[in-house]
């Protein structure tokens, strides 16, 4: 059976499902995600996190699904009796944006559920994750540096069976924002300024009530994570960035999930190089100013 170290993945995601009693891993697994035909999104899982069984197909598209290409980031939510996968989706003529799928089963397979993206259709948009706050389930996710230079993360209300959304989409912060994060030096807009990137944002309340999110951008070492926190608890903000990324180095798009045994995960992807990118599994405590390593 392989090991985390066996499976080329980028942007992991672990559901800990209480009703199978299994971790489920989804990620980015074609093995050229940037260019050629999508194969899909294949899936793994474990009993106790060293060993997985899989691959097995979570989604394949249908001939007449949309996007061929460039499938990315798929996160899975238990929602309301079922299992939603929220991923990443582009194709020539149309804009990058995140799609809600669903299933009745955690590894599924996977079915579109939402008509096209949920993401505004013409903006440039990616790494949409599920949140619910009071009942209200809520698409947060980033706007892409493609289009505003200074990369944004926003949330949008969804519809209660996740399949529109209500609203124009709110502003939550932009990445300049964070006094840790750098430019993307090798890439430019036609603006011919060196942008800031928003990816993968993950929504995690903490046991005292603070709301803390995790994201990544680029930092002095490349490729990093860091974490905001909502002043007000709530969604809306304002949020407030660390000093210095929780994983500094060639790493990142990660989330966290707590184990069956109370351990709270963080999972990302190092190093942020194809084909060698790899899923780390990674303890962590909540501190006063948010999180760090154990």
């Amino acid at each position: 059976m392989p090991r985390l170290a066996d499976i080329q993945i980028r942007d992991p995601f672990v559901l800990a499902d209480a009703t199978t009693g299994r971790y489920h891993l989804f990620g980015s697994t074609d093995a050229n995600i940037w260019s050629g035909p999508a194969t899909g999104f294949d899936t793994w899982w474990s009993d106790d996190l060293e060993e997985w069984h899989g691959p097995t197909p979570a989604f394949r598209p249908s001939p007449d699904f949309w996007s061929h290409t460039e499938y990315w980031a798929p996160e899975v939510h238990a929602y309301d009796g079922a299992y939603f996968m929220f991923a990443t989706f582009v194709a020539p003529g149309r804009h990058r944006g995140t799609q809600a799928l669903r299933a009745e089963r955690p590894e599924g397979p996977y079915e579109p559920w939402s008509d096209g993206p949920l993401t505004p259709h013409d903006w440039e948009c990616l790494d949409g994750t599920l949140f619910v706050e009071d009942g209200q389930p809520w698409l947060v996710f980033c706007h892409e540096w493609k289009d505003t230079i200074d990369g944004e993360i926003r949330a949008v209300r969804l519809t209660p069976d996740l399949r529109a959304t209500v609203g124009e989409p709110e502003l939550l912060f932009s990445a300049s924002e964070a006094g840790w994060a750098r430019t993307f030096e090798h890439r430019t807009v036609p603006h011919g300024m060196d942008p800031y990137v928003t990816d993968g944002p993950f929504l995690h309340r903490a046991a005292d009530g603070r709301l803390l999110m995790v994201w990544s951008s680029f930092g002095d070492s490349g490729y990093a994570l860091g974490v905001a926190t909502s002043t007000s608890g709530r969604l809306e903000g304002p949020w407030t960035q660390t000093d210095e990324p929780l994983f500094p180095r060639d790493g990142g798009h990660g989330m966290l999930f707590r184990a069956f045994d109370g351990t709270l995960y963080l999972t990302l992807h190092q190093p942020n190089d194809t084909p060698n990118e790899r899923a780390q599994l990674l303890p962590v405590v909540e501190t006063s100013v948010g999180l760090a390593l154990a």
